[in-house]
C-alpha cells in the first residue's frame, strides 16, 4: 500500500512538473521575440537582445557531465568491485562511511572546492594563461567528485546481486579472482551497472550549485566557422554557463513575472526535462535488453 501510495506521488509530481513547464515554456513560443527554430538551431543565447539558442548552455551542460563522466565512472566502478569483491568486512565498514560523507556534503561547499581549490590547480598544471579562473573543467571533475558514491554505491547493488554459483564456477575452472571479477561478474551486473551510469549521468546533467559558482555566469556564445571548435568552442578551460546555473542567475535577478527573460527559463527547464527523459528512456531499453535474471 505504501508502495502505491509512493508510486502514485511520484507520478502526479512528475505530472505537475511538466504541465507547469509546459504552460510557461508555451507562452515563451508564441510570443514574437522567440520561436522553436530559433531556439533549437542557434548558437547566441543572448535575452537582452531577444537571441535565445539554446545550444551555448547545452554544449556548457554536456561538457562538465562528460568531463564529471570521466572522472566519476572508472573510480566509481573500480570502488565497487573492490567493496564486493575483495575487501574485508572491516575495509568495508571504513569505505563506505567515507563515501556516505562525501554524499552528503553540500553542493555549495563543492561549488566552493572548485572554486578555490581544482581551479588554481589546474592553473598550476596547465598555465595561468590556459585555464580560466571560472572554468567548465574545474567544475565537472568536482562533479564527478560528487557523484562518485552514488555510482559505487548502485554499482555494487548490482554486483552483490550476482549469485554466488556463477563465481564457484568460475572458480572451479581455474580462474582468478580478478578474471572473476573482471570477466563473470561484471558482465552479469551490466544492466543494473548501466542503470547506476544513466541515474549518475542524469544526476551530473541536473546539477547545479558547482556550476553556478565555479563553471561561469555567462552563456558561451560562439558562430561555427568564426570561432575556433578546439580552441575555443570545446575548450572546457573557459567560461560557459550550463542551463541548471543560467536557470539560477536569472531567476535570482530581477525579472519581471511573465516577461520573456522569465518564460525563456521555463523554456530551458523543458529542454532539460527532456534530455534527462530521453536518457532514462534509453536506459530502460538497455537495461531490459541485457538483463540477466537468476534463479
Amino acid at each position: 500500500m505504501l508502495l502505491f501510495a509512493a508510486a502514485a506521488l511520484s507520478i502526479l509530481t512528475t505530472v505537475g512538473i511538466v504541465f507547469e513547464l509546459g504552460k510557461e515554456a508555451l507562452l515563451f513560443f508564441r510570443s514574437a521575440e522567440a520561436t522553436i527554430g530559433e531556439f533549437l538551431t542557434s548558437t547566441i543565447w543572448q535575452p537582452a537582445i531577444l537571441d535565445f539558442g539554446i545550444w551555448p548552455l547545452v554544449l556548457a551542460t554536456l561538457t562538465t557531465s562528460i568531463i564529471a563522466m570521466i572522472v566519476a565512472l572508472p573510480v566509481g566502478l573500480a570502488t565497487a568491485v573492490y567493496l564486493s569483491e575483495y575487501a574485508s568486512p572491516r575495509v568495508r565498514g571504513v569505505i563506505k562511511p567515507i563515501l556516505e560523507v562525501l554524499a552528503g556534503i553540500p553542493t555549495v561547499v563543492y561549488g566552493y572546492f572548485a572554486l578555490t581549490f581544482m581551479t588554481p590547480l589546474l592553473r598550476s598544471i596547465l598555465g595561468v594563461g590556459a585555464v580560466e579562473i571560472f572554468n567548465t573543467a574545474s567544475a565537472g571533475i568536482v562533479v564527478g567528485i560528487l557523484i562518485i558514491p552514488l555510482v559505487s554505491s548502485m554499482s555494487e547493488d548490482a554486483l552483490h546481486a550476482v549469485p554466488m554459483s556463477l563465481r564457484e564456477a568460475s572458480y572451479g575452472v581455474g580462474a582468478t579472482k580478478l578474471d572473476t571479477s573482471l570477466r563473470v561478474v561484471l558482465p552479469a551486473a551490466l544492466s543494473g551497472i548501466t542503470a547506476a551510469f544513466v541515474v549518475s549521468i542524469s544526476r551530473a546533467i541536473g546539477e547545479t550549485m558547482v556550476v553556478a559558482i565555479a563553471a561561469g555566469a555567462g552563456p558561451k556564445n560562439f558562430t561555427f566557422g568564426e570561432d575556433s571548435l578546439f580552441g575555443y568552442i570545446l575548450n572546457p578551460f573557459v567560461a560557459g554557463e550550463t542551463m541548471t546555473g543560467h536557470i539560477v542567475r536569472i531567476s535570482g535577478g530581477d525579472l519581471s513575472y511573465d516577461s520573456i527573460d522569465y518564460n525563456s527559463i521555463f523554456a530551458i527547464g523543458l529542454a532539460l526535462f527532456v534530455i534527462t527523459l530521453g536518457l532514462n528512456v534509453v536506459s530502460r531499453r538497455f537495461v531490459a535488453r541485457f538483463r540477466e535474471v537468476y534463479e
